[in-house]
């Protein structure tokens, strides 16, 4: 990050999410339109913690850790909205509140095919509104190559990372 807090490059956006290792499930960001829509890459490798358990036969990546990975795609698109200089630090509010974004709800939710080690997935979430500190957007998974993985409509609140009330 610039010290206006603005984006230098799309590796930066990354460092919009609140989360860390073994909880971040975006390699990268390959495509951002800070407040509306961001597109994230997720290499799923042969040492993820998930794979010796769920399936030791046939590892498959769980359902809810591939919507994890495109709501955090949407955490990057919308905490990037204000990312324009006017804060000082682009993960707090204009009130100095350093935001975290949460689930509110999942809704329309469809798994295509199964995920394995070895798959990259490409997720791209599009913010469809907010309103106070909700909102709701469209995310698809799908194949490097094309192929649907999972579409959801992800519900969010952005919360206050240091403890306070939505």
């Amino acid at each position: 990050m610039g010290e206006t807090g603005q984006l230098r490059s799309l590796d930066d956006a990354l460092a919009l999410l609140p989360h860390k290792d073994p909880f971040v499930f975006v390699d990268e960001i390959v495509y951002l339109e800070p407040g509306v829509k961001a597109v994230g890459i997720k290499r799923v490798r042969p040492d993820e913690f998930w794979v010796p358990g769920h399936f030791p036969d046939r590892p498959t990546m769980p359902g809810v850790l591939i919507i994890e990975a495109m709501a955090q795609v949407g955490a990057v698109a919308l905490l990037a909205k204000d990312v324009d200089g006017v804060r000082k630090n682009p993960k707090e509010s204009a009130k100095g509140r350093r935001l975290l974004p949460l689930f509110a709800g999942v809704d329309k939710v469809r798994f295509r095919r199964p995920v394995r080690p070895g798959d990259s997935l490409a997720l791209e979430t599009e913010l469809l509104g907010t309103w106070g500190n909700f909102g709701r957007a469209r995310s698809i998974a799908q194949l490097t190559d094309g192929s649907p993985v999972a579409e959801a409509e992800l519900m969010f609140a952005l919360g206050d990372l240091d403890g306070g009330d939505l």
